[in-house]
């Protein structure tokens, strides 16, 4: 004889009734509700629910995901010493003056830093007019009959593009690394040149998006140092400036190993703010990656995320340092330190420790420099032809050094690195386009089916999404239109995504609003 199972306490029957209405609010055909039992009753259930509810509040605000602002696609370091309000503008046309030199066309860049296809380029002038001309009276002609060409033409003219009109997107006043030790009556005195020249070049419009300070690290030789150096340049800057800081300002501390030295800074930044008129929780920070200490703590504990919280709120970023990284793991310099293992190892545990924090990651510079061997001099004769081959090619393997180390970083999901010179701007930006075009097709057409079903998982291909992977790929777009990579107009074309939605930046507002 078989029976139902029934509720203590509970007159047979009673769940039925009790559980019909969140039945019929499920979608439950009425035939089918009217003959399901249950045990659990709605109350017996609610503690259970209200912890794992607590607990799923207690891990958003762990982890709330991307940030949503922009992530600039590099970040270029230059000496304290040297900066000068036009500095920023001055970089971008030392940039396209080496675009113009050594790749006057698209064939060039592309055969120099190694984009796909290359090969099958031509090398004559006169063909590459020919094609360029192809390219300008009909790209989407050119796109389908001659793909290398297409993505050659299209990133040559974008890397222009981008240096006339926004060259540098982030910019760090360095006094560690590229600056060196000098005497305290030396550093003060560049602290506070650097914060004028700052405010003039902020007074100006000469600023990129996002600019910052590195200041020397708190270790017990270099800490007062750091600290001074810190509150002349700030002290400096709200002075010409009136209390008003740069867009997307942050202070970057290099080599570090330890929570106390982050909470010293964040401490340090709590006080300045009232003092010089700044808004609270204006001051943000950017901590490096150097060390084995900075991955790992004494307890073989992942240690990044130690390291970011100490900030209490003000970390923005976290930048890896692959050369002092390798060097603190004994590994000979001989060995190329930015694609070795054990960095590829230390990308791989901040990307776990510091995924869904808000938290931008950056990748490290190359430190082999586009540099040409041969200078005319002042009142010389012209370079020799050998000479200038030799110019050529000097520069165009730093060029692709530089570029596949970009891809290195890109395929690792650091969508930031370091530039330390202008003409690496070119290789910067030719790798980040690469990266987006060569995937637009494919990403477009997911992003697509996403939008047109917006409450549905859907498949592409071979390619099963959900709605997490709809909203990085709309990420991926957006990334795409900052850096120049495509324009919002193609964007909107590729996917189907409205303006107004582009600027939402949330598939799930999106959705939303579709299903409205």
């Amino acid at each position: 004889m078989s029976r139902t199972l029934e509720q203590p306490g509970i007159e047979p029957g009673a769940p039925r009734n009790e559980h019909a209405a969140a039945l019929a609010a499920a979608g439950m055909p009425r035939e089918a509700r009217s003959s399901m039992n249950r045990t659990l009753s709605h109350d017996s259930l609610r503690e259970i629910q209200t912890r794992l509810e607590q607990a799923h509040k207690a891990l958003q605000k762990r982890y709330p995901g991307p940030s949503g602002g922009r992530q600039p696609v590099h970040v270029v370091y230059g000496g304290a010493h040297l900066f000068r309000s036009g500095t920023i503008r001055r970089l971008g046309e030392m940039a396209l003056r080496s675009l113009e030199e050594y790749a006057p066309n698209f064939s060039v860049l592309a055969k120099a830093v190694g984009l796909p296809g290359a090969d099958t380029l031509p090398d004559s002038p006169e063909a590459v007019q020919a094609m360029t001309r192809f390219a300008e009276a009909d790209p989407q002609a050119m796109r389908r009959e001659n793909q290398p060409a297409w993505l050659a033409h299209t990133i040559h003219r974008r890397v222009r593009e981008k240096l006339r009109r926004e060259a540098i997107e982030a910019f760090h006043i360095d006094f560690e690394d590229g600056y060196g030790n000098r005497t305290d009556e030396e550093e003060d005195g560049h602290a506070a040149a650097a914060a004028s020249e700052v405010s003039a070049a902020m007074m100006a419009g000469e600023l990129p998006p996002f600019l910052g300070i590195r200041i020397k690290p708190f270790s017990e030789e270099l800490r007062e140092r750091s600290v001074r150096t810190l509150d002349i340049f700030l002290t400096e800057l709200a002075s010409k400036a009136r209390g008003t800081l740069p867009p997307h300002f942050c202070v970057t501390l290099p080599k570090v190993t330890l929570p106390d030295e982050v909470a010293a800074l964040a401490d340090l930044c709590s006080r300045f703010e009232p003092m010089l008129g700044f808004e609270p929780g204006a001051l943000r920070i950017e901590i490096m990656v150097e060390s084995t200490h900075a991955v790992l703590n004494e307890r073989g504990e992942a240690h990044l995320l130690q390291l970011a919280n100490a900030a209490r709120g003000r970390c923005v970023a976290a930048h890896f340092g692959p050369y002092d990284y390798t060097a603190s793991r004994n590994i000979a310099a001989v060995h190329q330190p930015t694609r070795h293992f054990a960095s590829d190892f230390a990308r791989e545990m901040m990307q776990v420790a510091l995924a869904s924090t808000g938290i931008r990651l950056a990748d490290g510079p190359t430190n082999i420099m586009p540099i040409p061997p041969h200078r005319p001099g002042k009142d010389g004769p012209p370079l020799a032809e050998r000479q200038l081959a030799e110019n050529r090619a000097a520069v165009h393997r730093a060029w692709r050094l530089h570029f596949e180390n970009i891809r290195h970083s890109l395929a690792s999901g650091f969508y930031q690195g370091w530039d330390l010179h202008p003409a690496q701007l070119i290789p910067r930006y030719a790798a980040v386009y690469a990266f987006f075009l060569e995937n637009l097709e494919h990403a477009s057409e997911r992003l697509r089916n996403f939008v047109e079903k917006a409450t549905q998982a859907t498949r592409v291909g071979q390619v099963f999404d959900d709605a997490a992977m709809a909203q990085g790929l709309l990420n991926y777009f957006e990334q795409a239109i900052n850096c120049g990579a495509l324009t919002p107009e193609e964007v909107r074309g590729l996917t189907g995504l409205s303006e107004a939605e582009l600027r939402e930046g949330s598939f799930a507002k999106i959705s939303e609003g579709r299903r409205g």
